[in-house]
């Protein structure tokens, strides 16, 4: 949703009134298809979302509030805010389009820096289409790609901080390791003190037992009590890594499960409108090697379904062309295999 900004001073208009216009773009309810006696240009105020919906697209995801607009002006801020609170309500208020296709509304953001008032709408809106599950609406607000990925490795650390949960059973072998190592330390030091005591006056005797039985002990060996201690502290880490998760099995999966798209799927098509070709800290983990990116010249509040319709159609080509080549590359593959196993 770029360019509202733009297109408000090309058209010499306040600013808040292009991000009104962006807000139009996505929040208007698209009114029946028009009848043959209706005048065909009303086909213009069919919305993208209803073609997504339409063409079999399970997930529309936009970037409706950076993190970084904060920095902007109050005035504008503000205006943005009152703006999603009113435009969220007419959503709901007018939802055919969401009970139609069965759409459930999620926010994905920093929801902490959102007012008290407007997130009380957001959870309503939230909780009240979280029974649809066909479609689903993702509205990022307020987000960047940076923040995401440091919340969720945050979480996942905390995650990998608790201990497991301990089923403690009276044979455990857990249970009889510390039971040997107690009674090996209670019997360690009580050497150990027996042998720091001093002989009696006149127990001449009791010197010789005790360095008859001293020069049994190597000389280069280490005192017992050094060498037990660096045993019960070898014993304590290996206790202490099994009471919590392993960081080796830390993967790119577990790391997708704490993030905002958290089972969503993987995202195919990314557009960007405002003819700058850059992502601007949008989606960054959720982009992967399949998928399409496509930069459009014009401004979101110019976004139209003439637009998005070219964008569509040739994404879905180039999908059916990659997958009529994974075919033929498996076929070909199955046959070679055939081929060297005869």
């Amino acid at each position: 949703m770029d360019g509202n900004r733009r297109f408000a001073k090309s058209h010499r208009m306040e600013t808040v009134e292009g991000h009104n216009l962006g807000f139009e773009a996505l929040a208007k309810v698209s009114p029946p298809l028009p009848s043959r006696t209706q005048n065909t240009t009303n086909f213009w105020y069919i919305q993208v979302l209803e073609v997504c919906y339409k063409s079999g697209v399970k997930v529309v995801t936009v970037y409706a509030f950076s993190i970084e607009n904060f920095k902007r002006s109050k005035y504008e801020v503000d205006g943005l805010m009152d703006m999603a609170k009113v435009k969220l309500a007419q959503m709901l208020q007018h939802g055919d389009l969401l009970d139609r296709y069965g759409v459930s509304i999620r926010v994905s953001g920093q929801k902490e820096l959102i007012k008290p008032d407007l997130l009380a709408d957001i959870e309503r809106a939230t909780t009240s289409t979280s029974r649809n599950g066909d479609a689903i609406l993702n509205v990022c607000f307020p987000y960047t790609s940076h923040e995401e990925i440091t919340t969720a490795i945050r979480n996942t650390v905390l995650d990998y901080s608790k201990p497991l949960p301990v089923h403690q059973r009276p044979f455990s072998e857990s249970h009889i390791k510390h039971t040997i190592r107690s009674r090996h330390l209670s019997v360690a030091t009580s050497r150990i003190r027996d042998r720091s005591r001093s002989p009696s006056p006149g127990g001449a005797s009791d010197m010789e037992d005790s360095t008859s039985s001293s020069t049994t002990l190597n000389v280069d060996s280490p005192p017992l009590d050094s060498t037990l201690g660096a045993k019960l502290d070898d014993d304590s880490d290996e206790e202490l890594r099994s009471k919590y998760p392993d960081p080796e099995s830390i993967t790119s999966e577990i790391l997708n499960d704490n993030m905002y798209t958290a089972g969503l799927p993987p995202l195919d098509l990314l557009i960007r409108t405002s003819g700058v070709e850059r992502l601007s800290d949008f989606m960054l983990w959720q982009c992967h090697e399949h998928t399409d990116i496509v930069f459009l010249k014009c401004l979101w509040p110019e976004f139209d379904l003439w637009s998005f319709l070219p964008v569509l159609v040739e994404w879905q080509w180039r999908r059916k062309k990659d997958g009529e080549r994974e075919r033929v590359a498996r076929l070909t593959a199955r046959t070679a295999a055939k081929a060297k196993s005869t």
